[in-house]
């Protein structure tokens, strides 16, 4: 995994960031020590298509709708 120095990542991140492939990481360290991974995401595709999370776990704490404390008469 290729590694940059912070101060090389700030001169020139808008390069860095255009340069990167999709999946590709870029490691930005400070005194040789990793302080940040820099990755591309992937372009997703909107707006999201009806059904599309259908297969998806979803859940919600049993309490999602109750009033807030700072909210109650």
């Amino acid at each position: 995994m290729p590694t940059i120095t912070l101060e090389e990542a700030q001169a020139k991140l808008r390069d860095l960031i255009h340069n990167l492939l999709q999946g590709e990481e870029l490691v930005i360290t400070e005194n040789d020590c990793p302080i940040a991974r820099l990755t591309r995401s992937p372009r997703t595709l909107w707006p999201c298509q009806p059904g599309s999370a259908k297969d998806k776990r979803h859940w919600m704490a049993e309490d999602f709708d109750a009033p807030l404390e700072g909210f109650k008469c």
